[in-house]
């Protein structure tokens, strides 16, 4: 079943786990709830386990692209400085390769990619310092641990939960970074939620 599946070359995920700097999301509510599978599930029951994989992925793939959107937000906010933009814009082509990646098994698994939205409601009023910006990023970072923590066990096919798992883990790598450079504790507890 994997031949069918368009996974992220090895040497990518390989590097990713070296790196310790990597690319970050941004999740909506409605994002983690589709990606906490109430619809998955439901799909899943009725024998729709591509179909759910599909809705799963894309919602993936909208989270990504609104990350990539955010991370261009901060990016062109003139409050990062040089080593905190250069991490932005790492996290940022993280994100793009995620997206990449997620669109193309979409299309091999016959489904219709999301696009990125023409605009997002970010709170860019709040964003006054180099510590909002990366507090914001980090706080998005959490949320799509969270996200891609529930959509892990909900994957019929069991190659794209390794995949969301390896992403999963680019995003804790993110928070963890984030976290560090704000001065904070940058792993708070044994278990992430």
């Amino acid at each position: 079943m994997t031949d069918r599946l368009l996974l992220p070359p090895t040497h990518l995920l390989h590097s990713r786990r070296r790196a310790l700097l990597t690319g970050g999301a941004v999740l909506s509510a409605a994002a983690v709830a589709l990606l906490g599978g109430r619809e998955a599930l439901a799909a899943k029951a009725t024998g729709g386990a591509a179909e759910a994989d599909v809705r799963i992925l894309n919602t993936a793939l909208g989270a990504e692209l609104e990350a990539v959107a955010a991370y261009q937000v901060g990016a062109e906010s003139g409050l990062l400085g040089k080593p905190a933009l250069a991490v932005a814009l790492q996290f940022q082509g993280h994100h793009k390769e995620h997206a990449s990646a997620l669109e193309a098994t979409v299309r091999k698994l016959g489904g219709k990619p999301v696009a990125a939205k023409a605009k997002y409601a970010f709170p860019v009023e709040k964003l006054k310092s180099e510590a909002d910006v990366l507090r914001f990023a980090a706080g998005l970072e959490k949320g799509a641990v969270s996200a891609y923590l529930g959509a892990v066990p909900l994957f019929a096919e069991r190659e794209l939960a390794k995949v969301a798992a390896s992403i999963l883990g680019d995003e804790a790598m993110h928070w963890a970074v984030l976290r560090q450079v704000l001065g904070e504790n940058p792993v708070p507890s044994a278990f992430v939620s």
